[in-house]
């Protein structure tokens, strides 16, 4: 661990910032091809955000290429971004919410909550996003569940491109959906021929992915489909890019508490995931929701779940 600029920072045992490549492995949410970032093997976490999956772009004319059924949370946050089209949610609390590009819905499901994501009748025809959650510190994760539709985050126009604050704050603005660890979540547009620059937190770790188009960052071409892991220990990053790009920048400090993922469950003890797993086959805790929406997920059986993260 070393100290820049007053604040401690760490990254993977080094005492330097590291760059990682971290290709993303292919998976399904219900029919819609998806690219998952988080959780691999090698990293479960960056700060505490905890998955990370990328769709599209999907154009279509009939049909709902979103159409996630009844399913359950527990000690996390959902955060839906897009960047074309439309996701309709529908949660056991009565929230019903259509999230748009430029929006961002952001469920905190603390000690339970069930909800639905699909497209809704009347759309675009294209859907293209990325679907994330963050880990709750043990103080917020039994809380009273909530949901946060917000019309349009912040967008602050820099020097070489423009970002867009869906999580924390940065460069004095804030995103008005409620967080409950040191976080942040941009989505970053850098303009053909540009270089942006960002000042960073050190004590953060931070990770990138590429939404679209190719840039450079450190000499380094970077792809899509590959999570790149920045440590902590940064203080600024530059990216550059000849025909203009997209990126997602998520970090935050290092989540000090052991995590463990089922599902769609964090918890922190086996038996945790297990109660919870009982309770939403029974039809407990986690309420129904309002309408329509088809037949609720089954629960899969509890034969393992990952291995839990490190602590910070």
């Amino acid at each position: 661990m070393e100290t820049i600029n007053g604040k401690q920072c760490r990254a993977s045992g080094a005492e330097q910032p590291v760059f990682i490549g971290y290709p993303n492995r292919s998976a399904k949410l219900a029919d819609l091809h998806i690219s998952r970032a988080l959780p691999i093997r090698e990293r479960r976490l960056v700060g505490p955000w905890c998955f990370l999956d990328r769709f599209g772009p999907v154009a279509f004319t009939v049909g709902k290429p979103m159409n996630v059924p009844p399913h359950p949370h527990i000690g996390l946050q959902t955060v839906s971004w897009l960047l074309e089209g439309e996701i309709l949610h529908n949660d056991s609390l009565g929230s019903e919410a259509i999230v748009r590009p430029g929006g961002v819905n952001v469920m905190t499901a603390g000690k339970g909550i069930s909800h639905t994501e699909e497209t809704p009748g009347k759309h675009s025809g294209r859907l293209n996003g990325v679907q994330l959650w963050v880990a709750l510190p043990d103080s917020a994760r039994h809380i009273v569940p909530s949901f946060t539709h917000v019309k349009e985050v912040p967008a602050v126009e820099t020097r070489g491109g423009m970002i867009q604050v869906f999580a924390g704050t940065k460069n004095g603005a804030t995103s008005p959906a409620p967080y409950y660890s040191a976080i942040i979540g941009l989505d970053v547009q850098i303009h053909p021929g540009s270089t942006f620059e960002l000042d960073l937190d050190p004590s953060y770790e931070h990770a990138l992915l590429v939404l679209s188009g190719g840039c450079d960052f450190e000499k380094n071409g970077l792809k899509e489909q590959v999570l790149y892991y920045l440590g902590t220990c940064r203080s600024s990053l530059a990216l550059t890019s000849q025909s203009g790009s997209r990126v997602i920048l998520i970090g935050g400090q290092p989540f000090p508490e052991t995590i463990l993922m089922w599902w769609n469950f964090v918890a922190r003890t086996p038996a945790e995931l297990s109660q919870a797993r009982a309770d939403w086959e029974a039809h407990r805790r986690f309420g129904e929701i309002p309408g329509e929406h088809g037949d609720r997920l089954a629960a899969p059986d509890l034969l393992r779940f990952a291995h839990p993260n490190p602590a910070s």
